[in-house]
This record gives C-alpha cells, structure tokens and sequence, in this order.
C-alpha cells in the first residue's frame, strides 16, 4: 500500500504541474502550522506584547491591538483550521464508507432508502440549520461544529463511492469471489477498497475545502469560539477593530494572504488527484 502511494506521488509530482505546485505551497504551510506547537506563548494569550507594531525583526507578521504577536497567532490559527478541516473530512468519509459501499452493494430497497437518505441531506439548508444551532446551545466549540458539519458532509461523497461499489460488484472478481465462499467483508477490504481509497482520498480534500469555507464564514460572523485562533477568528478581530481603517494593514493582510495559500494549495491538489484517478484523463496523459 505505501509503495503505490509513493508510487503515485512520485508520478503526479513528475507529470502535473498543479500537483508540483500544490505542494510547494502546502508543505511550508503545514510545517509553519506544527511550529505552533513550540510556541513561547499561550494559544488564548493577550497583551504580552507591544500593541499595533508594524512587522519587524522581532515580530515577523507585527503584533494586533490585542497585544498578540501575529507570527504565533497565525501559526496557531492555521494549525487549528487544518485539524478541524481533518476532522470533518475524516468523520464525514467513515460515514461516506458506509453508506456508500452498502448502498452499492445491497442494492434493491436497501440502496434505495440510503440514496432517498442521500438526497434528503443533500437538499438541508446547511448554513441556516448551523446558524440556528449555534443560537440554541449558545455556544458551540470547534469540536462540536467539526461533528455537525461531518453529519452534513457526507451525502455527494457517499453516491460516488456506492457508484463505484456498484460498478465493481458487475465485475468477474466479484462473481469469482462470492462463488468461492468469500466473506463479505473480506470481499470489501481486500478487493474493494483499492478501488475506493482514490476517491475517498480526492474528496477529503474537497471537504476539508468545504468544512474550511464554514469555519471562516462563522468565525467572521462571530459564530465560533472567538478566543480560539483560527483563520476565521483572526479576521474577525481584524474586522472587529478595524485593522484596515486604523491604518493596521499587517493584521488583516496576512489572514487573507495564509487563507488564499491555503485555498489554493487544496484545490489545486484536489483537482490534480481527480484527474489522475479518472481514467479518461489517465490513458490521455499515457
């Protein structure tokens, strides 16, 4: 498993660009998000330095109006995002699993019920349904909201996974395996599961972008919790104390600079992987 890996990385990395190019941007970003975890002050910390300064040697990003060094900040703002998007994406594919590959391998009724489950989730008013749940608990950590958006993110992926269940069960292996007495399971590990790892991989990209595009639009609204960094909630400070109006340029300039990066690293490597594992694009790029 892990030499296909390095096998398939190592030919993306030679032969698409947006793969190349996806990775020089997000190796850095991850490595300047595990610096957090040797951060000389704590995460909530306020007024422990200089208020307003612009950036310098001694603060690299300058410091905000809440005496906070942007450097740090940043770096525990982006390694709190990426764990969340990690958390969505990660409980919102084991619900895709299962749904997907009993959808597509039941078939009949039970394949039915769960894609009627499917569209019904796909219809939800997310936002909205978020919004009121926030004001009914009155406060929701990043933990619970990486639940809730799990709960939610779940329905297309699952219909792509059944649709490839569904295509590998009409193939001899599988009327090979079930002949010869094979359990199910070991059916769905040893054989299936090759085949659906790609696209489990490809759309947690696509929902870490998703769950991502939540967290800020929260967080700027003021729907999070405030005093954790994220990307979201350094910006709604910035936003709050208009950084902008207040000539403070560096507080809300590098937010937007680290979530454009971080956006675009995403999207660039989730198109790359979808067009490799489609195999149109695989025999055109032979």
């Amino acid at each position: 498993m892990s030499t296909a890996i390095l096998t398939v990385t190592t030919r993306l990395f030679r032969r698409d660009v947006r793969f190349r190019v996806s990775l020089i941007i997000l190796i850095p970003l991850i490595i300047f998000a595990v610096i957090a975890l040797f951060s000389p002050y704590d995460a909530r910390s306020s007024y422990y330095a200089p208020i307003n300064r612009p950036p310098s040697l001694s603060h690299p990003f300058g410091t905000n109006g809440r005496g906070q060094d942007l450097f740090w900040l940043m770096s525990f703002a982006l390694k709190n995002s990426l764990v969340f998007g990690l958390q969505v994406a990660l409980l919102s594919r084991v619900i895709a699993m299962i749904v997907g590959v009993i959808a597509g391998y039941k078939g009949g009724v039970t394949d039915q019920i769960l894609i009627f489950l499917c569209d019904s989730f796909i219809v939800l008013p997310i936002f909205p349904i978020l919004i009121f749940l926030r004001l009914l608990t009155r406060e929701m950590d990043l933990a619970t909201l990486a639940v809730v958006l799990a709960f939610f993110g779940w329905p297309w992926d699952a219909r792509l996974i059944r649709t490839q269940v569904l295509s590998l069960r009409e193939r001899k292996f599988t009327i090979t395996a079930i002949f010869s007495g094979e359990n199910t399971w070991d059916l769905i590990f040893r054989e299936y599961l090759l085949h659906i790892l790609p696209i489990v991989f490809a759309t947690t990209i696509n929902n870490m972008l998703w769950s991502l595009g939540f967290e800020i639009t929260l967080s700027v609204l003021g729907l999070t919790p405030l005093d954790i960094p994220t990307m979201g909630t350094v910006t709604y400070w910035a936003i709050q104390q208009q950084a902008m109006v207040m000539g403070i340029w560096w507080w809300i300039l590098f937010p937007v600079i680290f979530i454009i990066l971080l956006f675009t690293s995403l999207y660039l490597l989730f198109v790359s992987i979808t067009d490799f594992i489609n195999p149109r694009e695989r025999v055109l790029t032979r």
